[in-house]
């Protein structure tokens, strides 16, 4: 069933489209976040080395990534619904099999591999339909929706505890893919959005004659990626810097949990840093999403200042020598981890323009993958050599701070190309005839 309108319609079912993406943000990106909890159990389970068993969650964020663009060009040929429901089942299947726990090769292949094209095939057609639902409103769409994420794990992390205690990680691993078949109840609720490759034309009053009104031009499709993207310098710095941050985001969640063991944390108190994390994220993301919605700051101005401030929460954080210290440190870096998933995806709609989004988004998580892929085994070998968890998080923070200076970049080049248009628009100052300067004289 198609929407009749082929513009965004800014609300309405597109609001039905942002609750389904919420709960397939939770749970699929909420698992992921969480997963730390089974880090210490499998590891020690096969008995094996810190950096080994970051493989896992290293394995599910590369695949996640790599399989966007497939997810993306699914999308166009066949709808983001059965994209959704396909993830769904993935998903599943990753962690139904994960069950098993025959080795840790097994694991790779199932919670690792499954899982991670599980993810990709759900999140990344869920984030996609909410951006084309939306335009005046889409940073707070997309901020709305992401904040499935953080309401998910606010709960994910005891309840997930509770079921490695009562069940075992193993039997654990088959309930919470139990649960993600929830991810294709909400694929079904994605209902299309009529597109075409022309635009609409409306008669001018008056003139009798159609016109095209650029405001309701309908995103153009592509059957395949439009690989021409990685010639724009825009979308290639904005590419580095989802390199260095995929390289960094996902080592806190992975090596918090281990840090507070280290520190002495009880068990109990340290799966509420998981929810406290939660937390301070979705209100960082709401807080954030309504802001960008007032357009009062650039959204790449915007997007900077926050992952400025994430690094300096990581390079603080492992000053925390009890529980207390670690939570408050944990808040800010949560915070500020909202407010900057709020607007990343926004950023790169104005980047591209909405024509090319859905191959932009593809090609950004492609070429984001390698960062997640070497993060967590880098950060894992970083703390196998100094012996020390805390190491992961200044290696997080420092890498943000690099990918800081590719935003800037790339807001000055924009700036740049701004006032080149502007000054080529001006129009060019006439000269009238010498004749024409004189007056007649008076009689």
């Amino acid at each position: 069933m198609q929407a009749k309108d082929s513009n965004p319609p800014d609300g309405g079912y597109g609001w039905v489209v942002v609750v389904s993406a919420f709960v397939v943000m939770g749970l699929t990106a909420a698992v992921l976040k969480t997963f730390g909890l089974f880090f210490v159990e499998i590891q020690q389970h096969f008995d094996e080395l810190a950096s080994t068993t970051s493989w896992i969650t290293s394995i599910t964020i590369a695949i996640f990534h790599l399989g966007a663009p497939v997810a993306s060009s699914l999308c166009v040929r066949y709808s983001h619904r059965a994209v959704v429901i396909t993830g769904g089942l993935l998903a599943f299947s990753g962690m139904a099999l994960g069950f098993l726990g025959f080795s840790m090769v097994w694991m790779y292949a199932t919670t690792g591999f499954l899982q991670g094209l599980g993810i990709s095939f759900s999140w990344t057609p869920a984030i996609s339909i909410v951006s084309h639902y939306f335009s005046k409103k889409r940073a707070l769409a997309n901020a709305i929706a992401s904040a499935g994420e953080c309401a998910f794990a606010f709960t994910f992390g005891p309840f997930f505890q509770w079921l490695i205690r009562q069940y075992g990680w193993k039997g654990a691993l088959l309930i919470i893919g139990g649960i993600q078949l929830n991810i294709c109840v909400c694929g079904v609720l994605m209902r299309p959005l009529a597109n075409s490759s022309h635009s609409r034309r409306k008669t001018t009053p008056g003139d009798g004659a159609p016109r095209i009104h650029r405001e309701d031009k309908c995103p153009i499709t592509h059957k395949t990626l439009n690989w021409r993207l990685v010639r724009q310098t825009e979308f290639v710095l904005y590419a580095i810097f989802g390199i260095l941050a995929a390289m960094s985001f996902f080592v806190p969640p992975l090596f918090l949990v281990p840090l507070s063991y280290s520190l002495g944390v009880d068990e109990s108190w340290t799966a509420s840093l998981l929810s406290i994390l939660a937390t301070v994220d979705f209100a960082g993301r709401l807080l954030c999403g309504w802001y960008a919605n007032l357009h009062v700051t650039k959204t790449v101005h915007l997007l900077t200042m926050t992952i400025t401030l994430i690094s300096t929460s990581l390079m603080l954080l492992p000053l925390a020598n009890n529980y207390l210290s670690l939570a408050i440190f944990t808040g800010f870096y949560g915070f500020f981890f909202g407010t900057t998933v709020a607007v990343h995806i926004t950023v790169l709609a104005d980047v591209v323009g909405m024509a090319d989004f859905d191959s932009a988004l593809g090609l950004f998580m492609l070429i984001r993958s390698t960062g997640g892929f070497v993060g967590a085994p880098l950060a894992g070998l970083i703390v196998d050599m100094a012996g020390d968890y805390k190491a992961s998080f200044y290696m997080a923070g420092a890498t943000l701070v690099l990918s800081a200076g590719f935003l800037v970049t790339l807001d000055q080049i924009q700036q740049r190309k701004k006032r080149g248009r502007q000054t080529n628009a001006k129009p060019e100052k006439t000269t009238l005839p010498y004749a024409s300067l004189h007056l007649p004289k008076l009689q």
